[in-house]
């Protein structure tokens, strides 16, 4: 069997697909994207196309050691999400072509279902305590919610007041026994994240979320020194190599590599083991389409150490189109009492509908990160 065409949709909202096709007719599909550089990022998939076209996609070790190593220039995230995404249908191809789900071939389940978390937003306090409400009365055992705006490197004590009232209310809406991560999205820096962090350890939170930026996470130290609270990282870091520092410090109790950002299926089976091996729990980002979340499910259902898993499903940043548009196997992701059962059909699962996914990349989109600023005019974290 040989690779014979890879080809690229971008689709509303924000993702991208790839599809990559071979001589015997098997085709794989991945999620290749990083939010806000789609462009570029399919640039980097048809660039990495030249090396697979007439390969077998069954070799995928030893491609992903090509991609990767073989261009010098390597890691980061417009490199490492066009790697993952062709990893991810690398991987569907060979689940496909033995009849297989990718997650028996990576020896086999070791669970049935994994539990999800579903994000909540909201203007006011009561707005997110009511959607909180909402989620957890549709069978979700856990959420997921900013944990402030904007915010300077040293602010006002009311933007702490601010976060830490929108905890306490939604905490009181939802009981004492809901799962609350509270993300802060790089959005903190230092000074104030120590602040924050020990404000909000009165509410027993399942997780704090990128307290600091990744590339300030020496902070981590005094954060995690400020609380008992479980500390979250990893989403914008893309390899074992940068997950490597991470786990020797010690600070970070949950890893969230992203399997459309780090490496795919491959790379972030063996970051998960990575994790096993320092007693740090897996819990991969997923704010993304189908495919994404298939492949992420695949992880899981191999890793002793994965505990919860992000998903999208009617998240606000999904306008116009929703995970479940693109599949036509709608079931495959079937949530029942806080968990979603792990897939079962070969290769990722899912069945994507490729004529709605060819008519809806005519729209295509230019999805962009929105640009914040402080009172002062300096531009804010988002």
């Amino acid at each position: 069997m040989k690779i014979t065409k890879l080809t690229t949709y971008i689709v509303p909202p924000r993702w991208l697909f790839l599809k990559v096709e071979t001589d015997e007719g098997i085709v794989g599909w991945g999620e290749p994207v990083v939010e806000g550089r789609a462009l570029t990022v399919e640039a980097a998939v048809h660039e990495l196309a030249d090396y697979l076209v007439g390969k077998d996609p069954l070799l995928i070790e030893d491609h992903w050691q090509v991609m990767y190593r073989a261009g010098f220039y390597r890691g980061g995230a417009v490199h490492m999400s066009a790697l993952a995404g062709i990893d991810q249908a690398l991987w569907d191809i060979k689940g496909k072509a033995y009849g297989q789900p990718v997650h028996a071939l990576l020896g086999g389940q070791v669970r049935d279902r994994i539990k999800v978390y579903s994000w909540i937003g909201g203007d006011r306090p009561s707005d997110v305590a009511n959607n909180a409400r909402e989620v957890v009365s549709r069978g979700f055992k856990a959420i997921k919610l900013n944990g402030c705006e904007e915010m300077q490197i040293v602010d006002s004590w009311d933007k702490v007041e601010k976060a830490v009232e929108t905890v306490a209310v939604i905490r009181e809406a939802i009981g004492p026994h809901v799962g609350i991560g509270v993300d802060f999205h790089g959005r903190v820096h230092r000074p104030m994240a120590k602040v924050l962090a020990k404000e909000l350890q009165p509410y027993n939170l399942m997780f704090i979320e990128e307290p600091v930026l990744s590339e300030n996470r020496e902070a981590l130290k005094e954060i995690a020194n400020h609380c008992a609270t479980p500390i979250a990282l990893g989403e914008r870091l893309y390899s074992r190599w940068d997950f490597k520092s991470v786990l020797s410090d010690g600070y970070v109790d949950i890893l969230q590599p992203d399997l459309s950002h780090a490496g795919g299926i491959t790379e972030c089976r063996k970051i998960a083991a990575m994790a096993e091996a320092y007693d740090v729990a897996l819990a991969p980002h997923c704010p993304l389409g189908p495919i994404a979340l298939a492949a992420c499910l695949q992880v899981d259902a191999v890793s002793h150490n994965a505990f919860i898993q992000e998903q999208s499903l009617g998240i606000h940043y999904n306008t116009g189109n929703d995970i479940l548009d693109y599949i036509s196997n709608k079931a495959v992701f079937h949530y029942a009492d806080g968990f979603v059962s792990i897939p079962q059909g070969p290769g990722l699962g899912v069945e994507v509908d490729e004529q709605y996914v060819i008519e809806r990349a005519k729209e295509g989109h230019r999805w962009r990160n929105p640009v914040w600023r402080h009172e002062d005019g300096s531009v804010a974290e988002w």
